[in-house]
């Protein structure tokens, strides 16, 4: 479960995504709020949280405390997008000493030269960026995606996982033949916006279920 601290500079979000983050810090929510939000899911729920968060709220809270934050909130992983690997030295450090795992991204543009370091870096999984650009739903899935999904598989043993543009079932199922793993965030983020107060958790239910039976083959 991929979950994002909002953030004031979003480089790597769409519209869909900086919406959300500007509605969030206008209400107050900050990054203790969402820590201490995953805290209380992790407590009742076997999940497995995954933070989606920009380097500087993790250099202005500190490395140490934001690690021990984020493992003791029952996080297993996170994803800094605009944290390069030639950069990331430090913080991988405290984030591996608090049993979190490095996903970094791997992008269409990347020489094979930078897949084989992003390989190298990352734990847990790769995410694969199946556009250039930023986060929001497409209706169409580029026509490399498979050889680039391959390339990056061809590079490592560890699960690689699609995301970016990916908003309808057919889309992940599709994806399902040559990836791992099929991530979904803006179309979920604007269905919950476009979804009335009272109806955004059957919603969301309703929308997980029909990605899970597209993947499943229902």
């Amino acid at each position: 479960m991929e979950i994002g601290i909002p953030y004031s500079d979003p480089l790597a979000d769409g519209p869909t995504i900086q919406k959300a983050s500007e509605t969030a810090l206008a209400n107050g929510v900050t990054t203790d709020t969402v820590l201490e939000m995953i805290g209380e899911v992790t407590k009742k729920r076997d999940v497995s949280p995954v933070l989606m968060v920009y380097y500087n709220l993790i250099y202005r809270y500190g490395l140490e405390r934001f690690a021990r934050a984020a493992q003791r909130a029952g996080v297993e992983g996170v994803i800094v997008p605009d944290l390069t690997v030639e950069e990331s030295a430090d913080w991988k450090t405290v984030a591996t000493e608090h049993g979190l795992d490095m996903i970094f991204l791997a992008a269409p543009t990347s020489s094979d030269e930078r897949l084989e370091k992003i390989a190298a870096a990352s734990s847990g999984f790769v995410y694969a960026v199946s556009l250039t650009g930023v986060t929001g739903a497409r209706t169409e899935l580029p026509p490399d995606l498979t050889t680039f999904v391959g390339s990056v598989k061809s590079r490592t043993e560890l699960p690689v996982a699609v995301g970016f543009g990916v908003s309808r079932p057919e889309q992940a199922k599709e994806i399902a033949r040559f990836a791992d793993g099929v991530i979904v965030g803006s179309a979920l983020v604007d269905l919950i916006d476009k979804a009335a107060p009272t109806t955004r958790p059957e919603a969301v239910k309703s929308f997980a279920a029909e990605l899970i039976g597209a993947l499943r083959g229902k």
